[in-house]
């Protein structure tokens, strides 16, 4: 080839080049996954084993159930991936406008969840394999095309089964969500609230790829009370899901996935499951399970008896949830000799002092009976 051919060749290839790049610029979208790391993520009860990266793809382990969120909130936006399930009967999720971390007695947010099942995992009257658009942990939205819930279901059914990609385009505007799998809308859903929060990826037991991930974020609309997901409090959870990393164990302790539960069944005089690391000012969350047969058990915040949040069936003024789905959640700050909590949301003391509380000391358990934990959160109060 000539000179003058071969640059007119570089001079085409490269005014295509800058054509493709103008048009990626022009059409709004921005990666929300890079490919090479977990930037702009953060992994909310899961293990460090859950979330990996490879060949430019985010590679979901499954285990634990769990999720992964965006570091930042997004309320009207496009959202594009690509997906695929490595084994059938694979389940996992897309989760949007979420709060900063799970609803009380779930590995999971209240959110609007979009469905990633794989084909073999079968259709029933409550569920599709793919598509369904649906609130949950309090979250609300109403559906189109549903069967008389909250939930929305597909038209058609268009996913391929694994090892396959698909490509999911869910679309969020002003309390409406649509999804178009593999290039054509087959599920909506409207007047969502909250309607502005994070986006979640959810591991649920199947191993599951994803790639191509990009957003573009639409002009804002106005925003009532309450329709705004709950913003970062700075929470990190301290239990990891697959086992107990991070923390002292005793006989007696199990790791259940999400959930870790000491069964009763040692006779050893240290019964107590304890952090590795200590806190000064903290706030804290715990899911507890309780029932009229649970036998008390100290939530001890700095390793002392001083420290202690008593669990028992008779106590906290009718707040506990004792039957049905008895998870109760404690929620609360020590600052200091100073005590505040809550339980299930309704306040039980506030700076309520304390004798004799050690300045620093590890979370420590120390149960009578059987009894089950989930989602435990801390945060440092002495950056705020």
């Amino acid at each position: 080839m000539c000179f003058h051919k071969r640059r007119s060749v570089c001079f085409v290839a490269a005014v295509l080049f800058s054509a493709v790049l103008v048009a990626a610029a022009e059409d709004g979208f921005r990666p929300l996954f890079n490919g090479k790391d977990l930037t702009g993520w953060v992994p909310v009860n899961t293990a460090p084993s859950t979330w990996s990266v490879s060949d430019g793809m985010l590679v979901c382990s499954g285990k634990p159930i769990g999720e992964l969120r965006t570091e930042r909130m997004y309320q009207n936006f496009i959202m594009e991936v690509e997906w695929r399930h490595m084994k059938p009967k694979g389940n996992a999720g897309i989760f949007v406008w979420a709060d900063d971390i799970t609803a009380r007695g779930q590995p999971f947010h209240r959110s609007v969840e979009v469905q990633v099942l794989e084909n073999a995992y079968g259709n029933s009257g409550g569920h599709t394999v793919h598509g369904d658009i649906f609130p949950i942990h309090g979250a609300t939205m109403t559906p189109v095309n549903g069967r008389g819930g909250s939930r929305a279901f597909p038209t058609e059914f268009r996913s391929k089964p694994s090892p396959e990609w698909n490509h999911y385009r869910i679309v969020c505007d002003d309390g409406n969500i649509s999804l178009a799998v593999n290039g054509k809308v087959v599920t909506r859903g409207k007047e969502a609230s909250p309607r502005k929060g994070y986006i979640c990826i959810e591991s649920e037991g199947g191993v599951v790829h994803y790639r191509n991930m990009r957003i573009k974020e639409l002009p804002t609309t106005p925003l009532e009370p309450g329709q705004v997901a709950i913003a970062n409090r700075g929470y990190r959870c301290l239990y990891t899901g697959v086992d107990f990393s991070g923390w002292r164990v005793t006989e007696g302790w199990r790791s259940q996935n999400w959930q870790f539960r000491f069964d009763g069944k040692t006779d050893a005089a240290d019964k107590s499951l304890q952090t590795s690391g200590s806190f000064g000012d903290f706030g804290f969350i715990f899911d507890v399970r309780v029932s009229g047969e649970t036998k008390p058990c100290a939530f001890q915040l700095h390793g002392s008896d001083a420290s202690a949040i008593v669990i028992a069936p008779s106590l906290y003024d009718d707040a506990l949830v004792l039957k049905g789905r008895n998870w109760n959640r404690f929620e609360g700050e020590l600052r200091g000799d100073r005590l505040s909590l809550s339980v299930n949301g309704k306040s039980i003391f506030t700076g309520k002092k304390l004798g004799n509380v050690p300045a620093k000391g590890p979370l420590k358990i120390v149960p009578s009976g059987p009894i089950d934990f989930a989602n435990v959160y801390v945060r440092d109060l002495a950056k705020r």
